[in-house]
C-alpha cells in the first residue's frame, strides 16, 4: 500500500447555496462550484459575485476549500470580459480555478498569480506527458479524463511529480462523450454542450427510422421498450477506495453540481465515512465499507450502478443503461431545523404522516429510524399528516437531532 500520500480529498458539487451548505456540512473537504459565466454547468443557480464571497467565508469559516469552474472553451467575444472575471472571483476568495482552455489558463496566470490552477476532465488528459505539460505552465492540479483505467493513473502518478495533485471523478454521471466534451446538443437542440448548456441527448431514447417508412420506428435491440444506446450508467466506486488510494489519487471527485442539496449531503457523508474508516483501518488493501455506507448510495436518485473505466475498457464493458430515468427508492420527508424540549422541528419537503416510521440521516452515523407521533404543525395544532411543501412542523422525539440531518421515507418507485 502507498502510503506516502495523504489521505485524499473529499471534492463535492456546490450548484448554489443550499447545496454547498449540504456539501459542507456533510465532510466535503473542498467544493467546486460555478458563477454565472465561464462553467461548465448552467442548469444550477451558480453564483453571482456577492454569492461567491459568501460562499467562500462560509466554507472557510469550516476549513472547505472552493475551487470555481472556468472550464468552458470560450469564444472570441468571451475574452474581452476574462480578466474582469477573474479580478472580481479572486476578490471573493477563492482557492483555485478548474480550467480547460490554455488561453485562459495564460489569463488566470496574469490576473490571479497567487490562486491555483486545476486542469479540468475537459482537457482529456490521458498520459503523464500531458499531465507534466500543464505541470510546467503552472498547474497545481490535474483532472485526469474519465476514460483512464487505474493502471493508467498509477503510470501518471507515478511519472509526475509529486506536489502534482491528481484529481479523478469515484461517482455520479457519465458522458458518453470523451470527458465530456460533445457536439450532439449543439447539433440537436442548439445548446452548446462545452460551453456549459448540455441537453443531454445522450439520456434520450432512440429507435431505426428507414428513409422511405417515416414514422415507423423500430427498437435497435429486442426491446419493447426500445434502446437508450448512448445512456450511460452513473459511476459508483465507494467499495474500491484502496484501489483509488493505491493509484495515488489525491482528491476524489463527486459529480452532480445539478442535482440536490440532499444527493450533495448523501454522496459526501457516504465517502467521507468511506474513508474515515479506511483511515481507521490502517489503509488496509483488504478494506470494504460498512454495508450500511454502501446502501446510502442507493438512497439517492441514481441510475444503475457501473465503475467506469477503472477496470474495464470500453470494448469489455460499455458500462449502457438500457432505460431511462433514475431509480427512486427513498425521498426526503423533512430536514431538521432544531430539537427542543423533547419535540423534533423541520420543514416538510414531501408528504408523510402521523405514525410513520421516518429513517434519519445524520453526518457520520449510521441512519437510524424514528416514529412520528404527535404530528403538529407551526401554529402547534395537531395534524394526521404533512402535506403542504417547506410547511413548518414539529412531533415528539426522544432523541436529540442535529439540525441539518434529513428525515426520509421509502417511496413504492
Amino acid at each position: 500500500m502507498n502510503n506516502m500520500i495523504k489521505k485524499p480529498e473529499i471534492l463535492s458539487p456546490a450548484g448554489d447555496f443550499e447545496r454547498l451548505q449540504g456539501a459542507v456540512n456533510f465532510g466535503a473537504d473542498a467544493v467546486y462550484l460555478g458563477a454565472t459565466s465561464f462553467g461548465m454547468r448552467s442548469a444550477p443557480a451558480n453564483f453571482n459575485y456577492d454569492e461567491l464571497k459568501k460562499a467562500c467565508v462560509f466554507a472557510h469559516s469550516k476549513n472547505v476549500k472552493v475551487y470555481l469552474t472556468c472550464n468552458t472553451v470560450p469564444r472570441n467575444f468571451e475574452i474581452d470580459v476574462l480578466p474582469e472575471f477573474i479580478e472580481k472571483t479572486v476578490d471573493a476568495g477563492i482557492d483555485a480555478y478548474i480550467v480547460t482552455d490554455i488561453g485562459v489558463l495564460q489569463y488566470i496566470k496574469k490576473y490571479a498569480p497567487n490562486v491555483e490552477i486545476h486542469i479540468s476532465t475537459q482537457a482529456g488528459i490521458t498520459n503523464y506527458a500531458a499531465a507534466n505539460a500543464f505541470y510546467e505552465l503552472g498547474a497545481k492540479r490535474v483532472v485526469l479524463a474519465r476514460e483512464l483505467s487505474l493502471e493508467d493513473i498509477a503510470e501518471i502518478r507515478a511519472k509526475t511529480p509529486d506536489n502534482l495533485d491528481i484529481e479523478c471523478f469515484v461517482h455520479g454521471a457519465m458522458c458518453v462523450s470523451f470527458s465530456g466534451r460533445c457536439l450532439l446538443s449543439n447539433y440537436m437542440t442548439g445548446r452548446d454542450s462545452n460551453r456549459g448548456d448540455c441537453a443531454q441527448p445522450c439520456r434520450w431514447k432512440y429507435a431505426l427510422c428507414e428513409e422511405t417508412r417515416p414514422g415507423q420506428y423500430f427498437t435497435v435491440e429486442d426491446d419493447s421498450t426500445g434502446t437508450y444506446i448512448i445512456n450511460s450508467k452513473d459511476m459508483c466506486m465507494i467499495e474500491h477506495i484502496p484501489e483509488l488510494f493505491e493509484a495515488g489519487i489525491s482528491s476524489f471527485k463527486i459529480e452532480g453540481r445539478a442535482k440536490s442539496a440532499y444527493y450533495t449531503s448523501a454522496v459526501t457523508n457516504a465517502y467521507k465515512c468511506a474513508l474515515d474508516e479506511f483511515e481507521n483501518s490502517g489503509y488496509s488493501n483488504n478494506f470494504k465499507p460498512s454495508q450500511w455506507i454502501v446502501d446510502e448510495l442507493k438512497k439517492i436518485s441514481y441510475r444503475d450502478y457501473c465503475t467506469g473505466f477503472y477496470f474495464d475498457n470500453p470494448q469489455n464493458e460499455a458500462n449502457i443503461s438500457f432505460k431511462g430515468g433514475y431509480n427512486r427508492e427513498w425521498t426526503v420527508a423533512a430536514i431538521v431545523e432544531k430539537y427542543e424540549n423533547g419535540r423534533l422541528y423541520a420543514s416538510q419537503r414531501n408528504r408523510f404522516f402521523e405514525n410513520d416510521v421516518i429513517e434519519v440521516m445524520e453526518k457520520g452515523v449510521e441512519p437510524f429510524e424514528i416514529k412520528v407521533t404527535d404530528l403538529r404543525n407551526e401554529d402547534g395544532e395537531h395534524i394526521d399528516s404533512a402535506p403542504h411543501p417547506t410547511m413548518k412542523l414539529s412531533f415528539s422525539c426522544e432523541k436529540p437531532i442535529d439540525a441539518g440531518a434529513y428525515l426520509r421515507i421509502k417511496t413504492n418507485e
